[in-house]
């Protein structure tokens, strides 16, 4: 977290930003002398802003804060994943992921230490949330990925997919969204951002009304109430999930597409795939299916191959939009959390 004697240049917005400067008795075209710096060019510190006097920057640099983290650990799959453990001011960690795929570079970012919801095959929520990321440091995690990038390509795409549960850190997404769509912040655009949730149907409902433009990704992973929290523990009714859904996607006429991850011999049959039919092949929404990431210490396995080709063949067969997503970063502990605990010493 920022120090708090020191203004957060990182996740602070343009008009935040320029009224730091005015404090200094500066002209306002000073401040977008800095965002530029700080976001087009990604500078990591005050001293790399050339075209400020050297007085100015010395300035900055007393009374301003950049960047409050750092990567403190790189690990590159054999696919092209990369995956950074990101060391935080308070001595907390995150992870940031960044995923080549063709023309695409997508990160997928991590919003709060921990995890409150506690999936039961996810390793992010082992040890419970700790706390919540603030804006810039949410933001801090775009540029960091963005620097892996070798010459030549550019971040494409943005998927709030990473540790925590973004909507129950909902201020500090917000603000670091419209941070990196805004044209004097990294101006991507909201249509290439996707936001992961368990399913929190106020929230949801409450992110329509945001006029942010950005894509909903809803972790159902069962067509069931008793299935899901076997899975999701303490989660919202399936039905309610997909009515607030069904209310973004209306709302908003951005996609939303429902992750459903396979766990073998818990959601995997035919019989789950036709309710899961069921649920959805009336609404104009993508199912994503993904085979486990096994975890250690874990109990639950991921299915074969054959049952998972079934299990798609079979919603496909309904008239489901599917697809099976590609697991990735397998051998670099590429699913949310691992390499965070495995640093801690919990896995």
């Amino acid at each position: 977290m920022a120090d708090p004697g020191r203004f957060p240049v990182i996740g602070s917005t343009r008009d935040e930003v320029r009224e730091f400067i005015a404090g200094l008795a500066l002209p306002a075209y000073r401040a977008d002398q800095v965002l530029r710096w700080a976001y087009a060019a990604g500078v990591q510190s005050f001293e790399e802003m050339t075209d400020l006097s050297k007085a100015l920057r010395v300035a900055l640099a007393e009374r301003a804060v950049l960047h409050t983290s750092r990567v403190a650990d790189v690990r590159t799959s054999s696919d092209g994943t990369t995956k950074l453990l990101i060391a935080l001011a308070d001595g907390e960690s995150v992870e940031a992921v960044m995923i080549p795929e063709g023309d695409r570079r997508t990160v997928c970012l991590s919003t709060q230490v921990g995890c409150a919801v506690g999936c039961a095959f996810c390793a992010s929520g082992v040890g419970g949330l700790v706390r919540n990321l603030s804006a810039g440091e949410i933001v801090e995690e775009v540029l960091h990925a963005r620097r892996t990038i070798g010459p030549g390509a550019s971040l494409t795409h943005v998927v709030v997919m990473g540790i925590g549960e973004p909507l129950m850190n909902y201020e500090a997404l917000v603000r670091a969204i419209r941070v990196v769509v805004a044209p004097w912040g990294l101006a991507l655009s909201p249509r290439r951002i996707t936001v992961s949730t368990v399913g929190l149907p106020a929230q949801i409902r409450q992110l329509a009304e945001e006029g942010l433009g950005v894509n909903l990704a809803v972790s159902l992973h069962a067509a069931d109430d008793v299935t899901r929290r076997r899975l999701v523990p303490h989660a919202c009714p399936v039905h309610e999930v997909l009515a607030a859904a069904r209310g973004y996607l209306h709302r908003t006429e951005r996609e939303v597409t429902l992750e459903y991850v396979l766990v073998k011999g818990v959601n995997d049959s035919t019989e789950d795939a036709r309710a899961l039919a069921d649920l959805v092949r009336r609404e104009p929404m993508l199912v994503n299916v993904l085979p486990l990431n096994p975890v250690s210490g874990l109990a639950l396995e991921e299915p074969s191959p054959g049952r998972v080709e079934r299990f798609v063949a079979e919603l496909a067969s309904h008239g489901v939009r599917v697809q099976r997503r590609r697991r990735r970063g397998a051998d670099i502990e590429g699913a949310c959390g691992q390499l965070r605990r495995r640093v801690a010493g919990q896995g």
